[in-house]
């Protein structure tokens, strides 16, 4: 079957989004010690441009959806590219730490409504059948995103200014609005239900709460009360916020929809595996400069082969999928991460560097296939009236769990600090933290073999 070129489109469109807003999360991280130097700060505080962001993502994730029921899919697509645009200026152009902390936190807002709308968009436009490889096409850049913001940042700012980090998004995010506008279809929900403010602010409250918690903790950078408080206040206010969804039909953060076994699997067991790809962007190039001598740009030059790998094998996915199913893909497929992650663990020179490369680019196709599954077939039961609140909840966990992958990263590597007396970590501090996430991955398998035999069997086509 020929794959029909308006989805192809639709879901290249969205890509492009996924695109931009995953490279500008990872793109950063080699310029702090460039803008202390700048903006005439202390390196660690510059952290708070990592932080703001993240906690713009937690605040409006969850409205995302029910902002696009009300509003229609376009217009929030395109409001949000024009965020993130106009704050990627205002970043490049700042003077002073605060200002660039506000502005990095309004970028996250636009992020926080362009990845799950543009995952709404292609879920409702794209035929059952179709979807798997839609999916294939739209996830490629959530695998080469952070792995070449490390390549990209580090380039950019040695010979050009960590000023065009940001300025990288005009060009990409200018090309998006030109094309949501043409093959982005205006979907809106009829009748929606009264927009929740309230559980705007419950729910986004506490989880930016809670994500500054992590992000503090894993850098151990405040002191035990502060660190009791934050925990303290974010598990009330999402404990309040569960009060209060369930007294609404339709609240912003539907945790009912877990009833669905396909939905509550792919969510669970999507999260341990996760939180182990989210910490390997942070982990593998401190780890390769400390384990090879690399400098950063050659560290970052050897992770950018990962998306080797995934361009490689998307065009198989939906082969491999028909052939096998959901379930046994994800089941196999979980138990990659914990190999790939030892196998970089006991990467030691002399071992020459193609070796490591190897594993990265199988790393790259092992991703790929696992969340091109999931990603797919979390939807498989989900009502059409259900889609929104699904997507909301789904990017909710997806971005926490990512971000839960580095914390808890940086907290081993904290904790192996404490213990050792040392102020960096060594090589086998890294390895031991690559063991941590990678073993974290393992809780998928036994939770993917819970699902039917026959989950998502009209998406994937097999029927066995």
């Amino acid at each position: 079957m020929v794959f029909p070129t308006r989805i192809q489109l639709t879901a290249l469109t969205v890509s492009a989004m996924f695109f931009m807003e995953q490279l500008d999360g990872t793109i950063l991280a080699t310029a702090l010690p460039a803008i202390a130097h700048d903006l005439h700060v202390d390196t660690v505080a510059t952290s708070v441009a990592l932080t703001s962001y993240i906690i713009g993502l937690a605040i409006f994730i969850p409205a995302s959806g029910a902002l696009a029921d009300r509003l229609g899919s376009r217009t929030i697509l395109s409001l949000a590219i024009c965020v993130f645009l106009v704050s990627s200026i205002l970043c490049g152009i700042a003077h002073t730490l605060p200002f660039l902390a506000v502005m990095r936190m309004l970028q996250g807002a636009g992020g926080a409504l362009m990845v799950p709308v543009g995952r709404l968009v292609v879920i409702r436009d794209t035929p059952r059948k179709d979807l798997v490889r839609a999916m294939a096409w739209m996830m490629l850049p959530a695998t080469l995103g952070p792995l070449m913001g490390p390549v990209v940042g580090g380039f950019i700012t040695t010979w050009f200014s960590w000023r065009w980090n940001f300025y990288l998004n005009i060009p990409v995010g200018l090309l998006g609005l030109l094309m949501t506008w043409r093959f982005i279809p205006q979907v809106r929900e009829p009748s929606p239900p009264p927009f929740d403010f309230k559980g705007l602010v419950l729910a986004g409250g506490g989880l930016a709460t809670l994500s500054i918690l992590a992000e503090l903790f894993s850098h151990n950078a405040a002191g035990w009360p502060l660190l009791t408080s934050l925990l303290a206040g974010g598990v009330v206010l999402m404990a309040v916020y569960a009060h209060h969804a369930r007294q609404l039909a339709e609240p912003l953060l539907d945790f009912r929809l877990m009833r669905f076994s396909t939905f509550r699997i792919s969510l669970v067991a999507g999260a341990a595996t996760r939180i182990a790809v989210g910490s390997l962007p942070f982990l593998l190039p401190t780890f390769l400069q400390i384990g090879a001598g690399l400098n950063a740009a050659q560290s970052g030059i050897v992770t950018f082969v990962g998306p080797v790998g995934s361009i490689a094998i998307r065009p198989l996915v939906p082969a491999i999928l028909k052939r096998w199913g959901f379930r046994r893909v994800l089941m196999i497929n979980s138990l990659s991460a914990a190999v790939i992650f030892a196998l970089i663990a006991a990467y030691r020179p002399p071992l020459p560097l193609w070796t490591i490369s190897v594993v990265l680019v199988m790393a790259g196709a092992a991703q790929a296939v696992q969340f091109s599954a999931y990603n797919t077939v979390a939807y498989a039961d989900i009502p059409p009236n259900r889609m929104s609140a699904a997507t909301s909840l789904y990017s909710t966990m997806q971005q926490i769990m990512l971000s839960s992958g580095i914390c808890i990263a940086a907290g081993t590597l904290t904790v192996l600090n404490i213990l050792s007396g040392q102020s960096e970590p060594t090589l086998n501090d890294f390895s031991i933290a690559l063991l941590v996430t990678g073993g974290i991955s393992l809780l998928a398998a036994p939770i993917a073999a819970a699902m039917p035999p026959s989950a998502g069997a009209d998406m994937s086509g097999n029927r066995s």
